[in-house]
C-alpha cells in the first residue's frame, strides 16, 4: 500500500495507526518495541522513527511505501 506523508516524516508508531494496521497508537508502540516492525528490511525498534518518503515498513504481512503527496499525484 502507498502511503503519502503529508509533511517531512511522521513517526513509525503514528504511521502504522494511520495506516490502519493497529487499533491504536499505544498498540503500535507496543509492536515497534516487541520487534515486529521492518523498515527498509531491517527490524525497527525505535518508536518515534522518523519515517520518510521513499521508505518501507513491513508489519504483519502487509507492506507501506511512504511516498509524498507529489510522487502520489504524478502516479494518477
Amino acid at each position: 500500500m502507498n502511503f503519502p506523508v503529508q509533511n517531512e516524516f511522521i513517526e513509525l508508531f503514528k504511521l502504522l495507526k494511520a495506516a490502519n494496521l493497529v487499533s491504536s497508537g499505544g498498540e503500535g508502540k507496543h509492536v515497534v518495541a516487541e520487534g515486529l516492525v521492518k523498515v527498509d528490511g531491517l527490524l525497527e525498534t525505535g518508536k518515534r522513527r522518523k519515517i520518510r518518503a521513499g521508505q518501507r515498513i513491513e508489519f504483519a504481512g502487509e507492506t507501506i511505501v511512504v511516498v509524498s503527496p507529489d510522487d502520489l499525484a504524478s502516479s494518477r
